[in-house]
């Protein structure tokens, strides 16, 4: 009878999981003429959330419930195991993006604030910069995720242009 109701508990688990792991694969909904901030922001986040629920999912209350299910030798362990493994590598996955997306932090303030003769004194290496994270990242080396960056930029930079013009 315990191992029932834990069982059930496990289960209501599992589909909280997995609730948010479909969420996090969905299409974002974002402005047209976002910046390249905001996509570290989205990264950020995204580890927050995932580095919270790999906390709970450590901590010794869950532990507990786990180790008297393996000794029941139950068959909903399975699915538990496999989403631990898709949560550990969502983790992973932003984690690993927030580092190399920080490298681009300091030209997302100079793209802002520069005027369009000085903002192209920075794009050779703000494209070396990027290029560098799509040899290397493991996990940002997308074209989806390349064009979503590279989007952004490239609003920054007619948002700056757009606002040195009204101003001069």
């Amino acid at each position: 009878e315990i191992t029932e109701k834990l069982e059930e508990v496990l289960m209501i688990w599992i589909k909280q999981i997995r609730r948010v792991l479909v969420e996090s694969e969905q299409m974002r909904r974002e402005a047209d003429d976002i910046g390249p901030s905001a996509e570290l922001e989205h990264w950020k986040s995204r580890m927050l959330s995932f580095n919270s629920l790999l906390d709970e999912i450590k901590s010794s209350r869950v532990k507990k419930i786990i180790s008297i299910l393996q000794a029941a030798r139950s068959k909903i362990l399975k699915q538990w195991k496999e989403l631990d493994g898709n949560i550990t590598i969502a983790a992973n996955e932003a984690k690993d993006n927030v580092r190399y997306l920080y490298t681009l932090d300091k030209f997302f303030g100079l793209l802002a604030k520069a005027s369009p003769a000085t903002m192209m004194e920075h794009v050779p290496s703000l494209m070396n910069t990027v290029c560098m994270i799509y040899c290397t990242s493991p996990y940002y080396n997308t074209s989806e995720c390349m064009t979503s960056l590279l989007l952004k930029i490239t609003n920054q930079m007619i948002n700056t242009c757009k606002t040195y013009l009204c101003e001069g």
